[in-house]
């Protein structure tokens, strides 16, 4: 009887099969980018005098691991937090502000150019109500923004920034900066993040 010979696998074209699939692999899959906050930190400074601020200036906003608000040492709910924030900035207990309309208490915020908001969370708060606090934060800037803007230039603040960004917008694009900037020096945005 005749030997029959073992059948043979063609293992040549093995590495360009595994090359087709990894190139597949690669065109076909997306891979997710995880997104930031856009924020602009502040430029260190290196200064070697302290600087003095005084208690009655800083806005203390904290959020425990339960996802509740002590701002100023009392509970707060989320959708009091803006009017809050806007009382204490545009308070102008000093008298220096003539564009503050605020109550002037002598025990709140002098000018909302010293007026610093401190925002301090626990590890265990979550993302979604870390954000949102922000958000009606810089939503208490952006009132006091629109509301000067309109004082000022009569358009608001928000609609000046979109100018500036758009390209096809006709107007003098530097002039309008220099606009935006005066209004960021009325309400300069002081925001300081602790965890």
């Amino acid at each position: 009887m005749a030997k029959r010979a073992a059948p043979e696998v063609n293992a040549g074209s093995m590495a360009d099969i595994a090359f087709l699939l990894l190139i597949f692999f690669l065109v076909t899959t997306t891979i997710e980018v995880d997104s930031g906050i856009n924020r602009k930190l502040p430029p260190i400074e290196e200064s070697e005098e302290d600087v003095i601020i005084k208690q009655k200036n800083i806005f203390t906003v904290l959020l425990n691991g339960k996802d509740q608000l002590l701002v100023e040492d009392e509970l707060m709910e989320l959708k009091d937090l803006r009017e809050a924030a806007i009382e204490f900035l545009d308070n102008g207990g000093d008298g220096s502000c003539s564009y503050c309309k605020g109550k002037k208490d002598a025990a709140s915020s002098d000018n909302p150019d010293k007026a610093i908001i401190s925002l301090k969370n626990e590890r265990e708060t979550t993302y979604k109500t870390y954000i949102a606090v922000q958000n009606e934060l810089v939503a208490a800037y952006n009132v006091l923004r629109d509301r000067r803007s309109m004082e000022q230039y009569g358009k608001p603040f928000t609609e000046m920034q979109a100018n500036h960004k758009d390209v096809n917008w006709p107007g003098n694009k530097e002039k309008l900066k220099e606009k935006i900037d005066q209004i960021k020096l009325d309400y300069p945005q002081k925001l300081s993040e602790v965890q």
